[in-house]
């Protein structure tokens, strides 16, 4: 049984039609110069940011101009002269490792029906040198600049009034993807629409690495799933989670019930297969605000409902069924009460990067979200 105030929260997070419009920069949404942006709650002091982390804030920070090289950036960061900060709560939203700075392009989503709920997220780095994987090199400040430039561009071109993002993600599920860990179907149609609106020819790099990079319209999807949990934020009494992340060190969850509250418990490393040869202690703790994604029902959940060993225990989290999914039986959201009864959170689509942060990605695996921040929200919503 549902508690009606987690019905009422996601029946206000299913009546949205989040729509990429347009891009937006964390200075237009408030930041701090100084300021910047990771995935996951806030870190107790700077010692416990994760090397990942760190590395991928230098690298932002000399791209922002506020360090002439990445050791004075880290200097700087130690220093408290810059300061790391949740996306999640100024409605941002990035992948792994990535951090955003104040003049960063994000692709701007909004709720076309209501107009009320924003969110917003960087451009995904695709297959190059990646400010996600958590490295400090110039190749990912040079690719960082190239993606805010001449890439941003060729969006901008091609995006014209605005993209609805559902009936992508719905044609992608259709096709095979999960809208987490696999996006090539929904990708591929978001670069069509793109070039097919684009009043000029695409720079060839550009659309080569448009096309070779399925995983652009998974930061869209994001910032589509964190907009429709916005609009589900505030029910009083409601356990509908509106944010899951990791930061490496901690994950954590807040509800519709009491917004800007975390509830933390520390991260344990996904599980899965590495691609290279390295020990497994050489994992870094859950990490993303790809994880909206999964607790909203999609991701590692969308293969999981889909899987008769495992579907009675993941649908048993969820709330009910959005109208552009309910052709596919989807079953979405995250109630922190059914959690309880469950006795366990959703399982989240990850990918594993190194926590020395020499060797970025080591492999994609699953985090199963233990109940605890569940109950504590819930006791929480009860005092």
């Amino acid at each position: 049984m549902t508690h009606p105030a987690d019905r009422l929260a996601f029946d206000r997070a299913m009546v949205t039609q989040p729509v990429w419009n347009g891009f937006a920069t964390g200075a237009f949404l408030g930041m701090a110069e100084n300021a910047l942006l990771h995935a996951g709650p806030a870190f107790s002091s700077v010692e416990h940011v994760p090397t990942p982390v760190l590395n991928s804030a230098c690298v932002a920070a000399v791209y922002e101009g506020l360090a002439r090289d990445f050791d004075q950036a880290e200097a700087m960061i130690r220093a408290g002269e810059i300061t790391l900060h949740p996306a999640q709560d100024m409605g941002v939203v990035t992948p792994l490792a990535a951090v955003v700075s104040a003049s960063m392009p994000l692709h701007a989503v909004y709720d076309v029906w209501k107009g009320t709920a924003r969110a917003y997220a960087p451009i995904n780095g695709g297959a190059r040198p990646s400010l996600r994987l958590g490295l400090r090199s110039e190749a990912v400040l040079g690719h960082i600049r190239w993606l805010n430039t001449e890439v941003r561009d060729a969006l901008r071109e091609g995006l014209a009034e605005g993209i609805a993002l559902v009936p992508l993600a719905v044609e992608g599920l259709q096709g095979g993807d999960d809208c987490h860990g696999r996006t090539p179907v929904a990708g591929a149609a978001l670069v069509d629409e793109l070039v097919f609106r684009s009043r000029r020819p695409t720079d060839p790099d550009v659309l080569e690495f448009m096309r070779a990079s399925p995983s652009l319209f998974l930061n869209l999807w994001m910032a589509a799933t964190k907009c429709m949990m916005l609009a589900a934020s505030g029910v009083a009494g409601s356990g509908f989670v509106t944010a899951a992340t990791g930061n490496g060190r901690n994950v954590g969850i807040q509800v519709s019930g009491l917004p800007g509250h975390w509830f933390t418990v520390p991260a344990d490393a996904p599980k899965g297969e590495f691609d290279v040869d390295l020990p497994e202690d050489r994992a870094l703790g859950a990490i993303g605000d790809s994880a909206v994604v999964d607790a909203f029902g999609l991701g590692a959940m969308f293969k999981a409902t889909n899987a008769s060993s495992t579907a009675d225990a993941r649908t048993g989290l969820s709330v009910g069924t959005h109208p552009y999914f309910r052709a596919m039986d989807v079953q979405l959201g995250t109630s922190a009460r059914k959690a309880i009864e469950l006795g366990k959170g959703p399982t989240i689509s990850l990918g594993i990067i190194d926590r020395l942060g020499e060797a970025g990605r080591l492999g994609g695996g699953l985090y199963d979200m233990p109940v605890d921040p569940f109950v504590d929200a819930v006791r929480a919503l009860d005092t």
